[in-house]
């Protein structure tokens, strides 16, 4: 099986919030981040499918933290961009500009 090596618009997003909220990256910060910045309400199940999937690809990394008292005792899994996600990022935001400076204005036109 080829693996892709480009992001989807839902890898991507996450993939950003990732890398915005740093050491506090977990499914609930995540969703939150991306109802905050993206204004899209995404559920944690769906956020933890895309990180699964930026995982097999190399693009993010996991580690448990510390059991906590507040959930039960169990740990929270934090999510850290690699060096390769950092660098697909690059690539992507490199593409999607290239392509945007070449749309004519979009203003009062429809489909």
């Amino acid at each position: 099986m080829v693996r892709r090596n480009y992001l989807g618009e839902m890898e991507l997003m996450v993939l950003l919030a990732v890398v915005r909220l740093g050491d506090d990256a977990y499914g609930v910060p995540i969703s939150k981040e991306l109802l905050l910045i993206a204004q899209r309400e995404v559920s944690v199940g769906s956020i933890y499918a895309a990180l699964e999937r930026l995982e097999s690809k190399g693009f993010v990394s996991s580690s448990l933290g510390e059991p906590t008292p507040e959930r039960g005792g169990r740990a929270k899994r934090y999510f850290h961009v690699t060096r390769t996600g950092v660098r697909t990022l690059e690539q992507t935001r490199e593409s999607l500009t290239r392509l945007w400076s070449d749309v004519p204005a979009l203003k009062g036109k429809s489909a």
